[in-house]
């Protein structure tokens, strides 16, 4: 909880303040946002944020690299996420992701947004979100970070993925309650919060743990045999 704030949470088309009762804030953002200033974010008890990297086979957000810098420049626990297009190719879209984002220590796992059938089966988005997930842990090295919103998880989510850190969407004064009984991680709670540094505004998100908790989720790369063996 951030002291000096006033801890409302209002509908989706009124401001969206702080959630209390957590410890650790964060947002998430994308082009849409516009030019971000990192530094006032931060000081404004921001501690993790989420930037759109990528969408489908061949998108890449406009604004990715510059948020991706000035995010590590301002000390906040940065992470990227992937709009997922079921439709398109699941070996492209990990490709498309992998070749935009390089995750570094400290670096919070990657993210997939599944938001969207786009007129495919259930089974079939179940199986090209495990493989996109897949092929992201096999690269990186950490397990990806499951992003959606209550409704659709519970629709079509529920069940599948519960070795996958989740984000849910629900933007609410209660917690998400998936149907499956599993815990989330992050909870986007509110899409209009205002914060100075950013022109309009910004989903605000809270993480279910303290920093430390927040740290243990983050990449950090196993260390080499031969290293371990000098030491």
């Amino acid at each position: 909880m951030i002291a000096g704030l006033s801890f409302f949470l209002f509908g989706c088309e009124q401001e969206t303040t702080r959630m209390p009762g957590y410890e650790v804030h964060g947002i998430d953002v994308s082009h849409y946002q516009a030019e971000i200033d990192w530094e006032s974010v931060a000081e404004q008890g921001v501690q993790f944020a989420f930037v759109k990297a990528s969408e489908g086979m061949t998108l890449i957000d406009t604004l990715f690299c510059d948020n991706w810098a000035a995010m590590k420049a301002a000390d906040i626990r940065r992470g990227a996420y992937h709009f997922f297009r079921p439709q398109t190719p699941v070996y492209e879209q990990a490709f498309n992701f992998q070749t935009a984002v390089q995750i570094e220590p400290g670096d919070l796992p990657p993210v997939l947004d599944v938001e969207v059938l786009d007129g495919v089966s259930k089974v079939k988005l179940v199986s090209s979100v495990l493989t996109w997930l897949y092929l992201s842990e096999i690269h990186y090295g950490v397990k990806p970070i499951l992003y959606t919103n209550l409704k659709f998880y519970n629709k079509y989510l529920a069940g599948h993925f519960d070795e996958y850190p989740l984000w849910i969407a629900r933007y609410s004064r209660r917690e998400p309650r998936p149907a499956c009984g599993r815990d989330w991680q992050f909870w986007q709670y509110g899409n209009r919060g205002n914060l100075q540094g950013i022109a309009g505004p910004v989903d605000f998100n809270v993480f279910q743990g303290d920093m430390a908790q927040l740290d243990s989720l983050c990449y950090f790369p196993a260390p080499v045999l031969s290293e371990v063996a000098q030491r």
